[in-house]
């Protein structure tokens, strides 16, 4: 059977629709149904399946420095130097099992929100109403779809109820859909296609019938699926980064081992099986086998820290990639939304503009008039409008806000307005947003609305554009009505002021137009309230609402979350570029953008749509280079600009909770999906876990991925300068003719001490000054700068220079002697240049000598250990050294302090100075 499920059935009739897809009013029959579910497959997107554990272990070992190591293991190995071997692969087993373990944990989190598909659907087939599991859906069957269902498959609707579709997973559209069955122009965005129903949508008002256009992997949902499936992903900006990093201190070792070799060997004689024993021992030494574990410690604190911010870590590499994010691409709806309804402003009959404050579904709120509190006992006016709000609807809040609706329960709850506010409601949301102004009035605990009964409803109608209750009143029964704007004002002949009703002139109902047009441009959706009396009314119908009173307007938003604004405003301080790309409208994206401050408040048309950004790509960059709000966006067009930014050098995090913004979560350097309103497809398609889907918590944990990669880039550079002057000296000593400066087993030893103790350590650093009001760093700037030069030769100068004096000067007492001292003055030396590394730019005394009690403890902890094997006999023996007296010893730690000196000098020189 040959039926397209890519066509635009959209744009044809519904008569046409059916025949193009070979179904029946009546439904199609089983024996059909089965024999197009063999032909087109089951309705359901490709299963991921769960963790494999195994595979997870096994991609930790998938990092340049894991294979420096394993070769490295390899030589020690030969050498029949077994105590190397067993410490260099509890590293890389460490460092295996850190990253494992974090990632595990990320993963098994993100499982236990998932449930994205509808389990079962209503059709009809052999003319009979049936539910059936909703993978068994085919196309041309009759969907029957009603209020709180998920949407089983895209459909093309044939007959609407008052049926409204929640699509913002999927559009980005922050409001209900009111849907028609009229047809669409062919070229009509996704959003704008009001005849469709999609897959994994939900329907949250009225009833429907739809004939099944595309399933499974055909739906739209299916198509960004498959097209995240087809994308090839390259390695993180971080791996990048560490891999160049280990090529480069592998090159510097081999280097180093290689010129210490044939100096030995070559120009001073030494015996080949200790001259290979030794190169041996500083190749090992040189080669940072501690930094992957160093790496996946700085790694693993930084996800830790983000955690208590509700940050979840899915790709341990984010952790730092976040301190490197110049561009944040961000979602609107229910990321720098709430993705709930709420009356934000009110205009009434008195000509009083009142502002209405709170959170979310919260009770509590206040009302203002020009910056002052409303006086609510004498604003008879918007009592009604309050009355009318809150009886006027068929919506409903839990238990703990019924309560404070009617005046009980004062004590506000501080931790559940952080909760979901989806789930704090059941019904429409606008009638929702009505009931809780109503609630923040607190009328249904004033006398006399108290009284108030409802005796019968009339639900919203499209084709009638309102809604209606007969409600019982201290002056007998009213009609209470909240509807279209425009149909109210036309079916009112009076309006509501403080001495009465008056008549609604010409002159009334432009001020009420205007002001109707003022909010509507301000992106707000507008209801008006109205009322009649009712005498002798025991039930209503439509034709009963007629010669209204018009009461007010109401003007509903889906607000921007708390902080929001202060969040964006301090990625800007940070050099942080924020861009909203929203499938919402033009209008509505630039208000909020204003709101929020992505947009100055003067700036004007400053909003592209997706139609307007089919461009060659050099338009397209200058649009993206000048604008940062792009509306009624598609998946492929977030994508594009996903891709566009990404060519010019920008590390992007993109965040999203709906299906259309997967493609691009997936896309970015940083994908940050929503862990409450989230999708199942966009939480798969990231790195990261907002589990309170706070805008907020971005900031933060940018602050932590800062942190996170100085702490990197300390590490490594310490590591450096340690090991470069470590082998520097030995190039020296052989060059300058001295016997060997130190044998292979002190030299391991002088890295244990220095690189396995005090390098962990520098991993805890916290972040110093403000590192938000730093630039972002580039995405291409590497682990190793060249800027570190000058510092890396004033430390090593003062390395070596120690070292060899101390061996020189001790040579006279014998060559054990002579490498004891040297043993020493090395050691300490790189052990206070951890002090110098605390910060590339602050003095340590600046910072705080002891406000890293890490590093205080891994000092003192290295200094113990060099005692141990140069005053305990048994270790003194094993290691070849000789008892260096107390003072000596006490002189040449003192001497070593100048590193330090050294560190401050160039740090004020280069820095401060100026």
């Amino acid at each position: 059977m040959d039926i397209d499920q890519h066509y635009p059935y959209h744009s044809l009739e519904k008569e046409e629709v059916i025949k193009k897809l070979k179904s029946e009013e009546k439904g199609l029959s089983s024996e059909e149904a089965r024999q197009r579910l063999d032909q087109f497959g089951e309705n359901k997107l490709p299963d991921k399946g769960g963790i494999n554990p195994f595979l997870l272990f096994i991609k930790q070992f998938k990092d340049f420095l894991i294979l420096i190591l394993f070769i490295a293991a390899g030589i020690a190995f030969w050498a029949d130097q077994m105590a190397d071997v067993y410490i260099i692969l509890a590293v890389i087993l460490f460092n295996a099992i850190m990253g494992f373990t974090q990632e595990y944990k990320a993963e098994k989190a993100v499982q236990a929100i998932k449930s994205l598909e509808q389990k079962s659907a209503f059709v009809i087939r052999d003319g009979q109403e049936e539910k059936i599991p909703a993978e068994k859906v085919v196309p041309g069957d009759l969907m029957v779809l009603k209020e709180g269902n998920t949407v089983a498959a895209d459909g093309r609707l044939l007959e609407v109820k008052e049926l409204r579709t929640a699509e913002a997973s999927l559009t980005g559209e922050s409001m209900p859909i009111d849907k028609e069955t009229v047809p669409a122009e062919e070229g009509a965005p996704i959003g704008d296609r009001v005849n469709m129903v999609w897959k994994s949508t939900n329907v949250v008002k009225g009833r429907g019938k739809a004939v099944v256009t595309a399933t499974g992997t055909h739906t739209e949902i299916g198509k960004i699926a498959q097209s995240m499936d087809q994308m090839e992903m390259q390695d993180s900006n971080f791996r990048k980064k560490t891999s160049l990093l280990g090529k480069q201190m592998a090159g510097i070792a081999i280097i180093t081992s290689a010129v210490v070799f044939s100096l030995g060997y070559w120009f001073r004689d030494y015996e080949f099986q200790e001259t290979l024993l030794v190169t041996i021992a500083v190749l090992v030494s040189i080669i940072p086998e501690g930094l992957p574990a160093v790496i996946s410690i700085v790694l693993a604190i930084g996800a830790n820290r983000m955690a208590k911010q509700n940050v979840i870590i899915r790709e341990f590499t984010a952790t730092e990639m976040m301190g490197s994010v110049s561009t944040i691409l961000t979602d609107k709806t229910g990321t720098l939304t709430q993705s709930i309804l709420v009356v934000k402003q009110l205009f009434s009959g008195s000509g009083k503009e009142v502002g209405v404050s709170g959170t979310g579904y919260e009770s509590k709120g206040d009302f203002k008039v020009n910056d002052e509190d409303l006086d609510l006992e004498n604003s008879p006016i918007e009592k009604k409008l309050f009355a009318i709000a809150a009886y006027c609807n068929d919506a409903r809040l839990k238990e703990e806000d019924r309560q404070r609706q009617d005046g009980q329960g004062e004590k506000e709850s501080e931790e559940g307005s952080e909760c979901n506010e989806a789930e704090q409601a059941e019904g429409d949301p606008n009638e929702v947003a009505m009931l809780v102004v109503g609630a923040k009035a607190k009328i249904k605990s004033m006398s006399p609305f108290d009284q108030y009964k409802k005796r019968d409803d009339l639900a919203f109608n499209s084709e009638k554009k309102f809604r209606a209750s007969l409600v019982d009143t201290e002056d007998g029964p009213e009609i209470f009505v909240i509807g279209a704007p425009e149909r109210l004002l036309e079916l009112s002949a009076e309006y509501l002021t403080s001495d009465g009703s008056k008549q609604l002139d010409d002159e009334k109902r432009k001020e009420i137009q205007d002001k109707m047009d003022e909010y509507a441009k301000d992106a707000m959706r507008v209801l008006a309230l109205g009322y009649k009396k009712a005498k002798g009314k025991n039930e209503i119908v439509a034709d009963d609402v007629e010669n209204l009173t018009w009461v007010g307007i109401t003007g509903i938003i889906d607000p921007p979350r708390d902080g929001v604004r202060e969040s964006i405003q301090e990625c800007r301080t940070a050099g942080i570029r924020v861009i909203m790309v929203t499938g919402d409208h033009k209008i509505t994206a630039a208000a909020i953008a204003r709101e929020v401050g992505i947009l100055d408040e003067e700036t004007e048309d400053t909003a592209l749509k997706t139609q307007e950004l089919d461009v060659e790509d050099d338009q397209f960059d200058e649009y993206l280079q000048n604008v940062n709000v792009f509306a009624r966006m598609n998946p492929d067009t977030k994508l594009r600009i996903a891709e566009r930014l990404q060519a010019k050098d920008t590390l992007i995090a993109m965040t999203g909770d709906g299906v259309n913004d997967a493609p691009a979560l997936k896309r970015a350097d940083v994908g940050i999906s929503m862990g409450i309103r989230g999708t199942d497809v966009a939480r798969d398609a990231s790195e990261i876990v907002l589990q309170d889907d706070n805008f907020k918590s971005i900031v933060s944990a940018i602050r932590e991925g800062r942190i996170v990669f100085n702490n990197v880039r300390i590490t490594s550079y310490f590591l450096l300068t340690t090991n470069f002057a470590f082998g520097l000296a030995f190039i020296i000593s052989m060059a300058l003719g001295f016997p060997l400066l130190l044998t292979a087993v002190q030299v391991l030893y002088v890295n244990l001490v220095t690189a396995g103790i005090v390098d962990v350590a520098l991993a805890t650093e916290p972040g110093h000054g403000d590192i938000m009001k730093q630039a972002p760093v580039k995405k291409s700037e590497k682990i190793l700068k060249g800027d570190i030069v000058p510092f890396l030769f004033l430390v090593s100068a003062v390395i070596v220079a120690l070292t060899l004096l101390s061996f020189q000067f001790y040579l006279s007492e014998g060559e054990q002697m002579a490498r004891t001292a040297a043993f020493v003055a090395v050691s300490m030396t790189q052990i206070f240049n951890v002090f110098n590394l605390r910060s590339l730019r602050l003095s340590v005394f600046e910072i705080g000598l002891f406000t890293n009690r890490w590093v205080n403890f891994a000092f003192l902890g290295a200094v113990l250990l060099q005692l141990l094997v140069i005053k305990v006999p048994f270790l003194r023996e094993l290691m070849g050294f000789e008892n260096l007296p107390w003072a000596d010893l006490l002189l040449i730690t003192i001497a070593s302090a100048a590193i330090v000196v050294a560190g401050e000098l160039y740090k004020y020189i280069r820095f401060r100075k100026n």
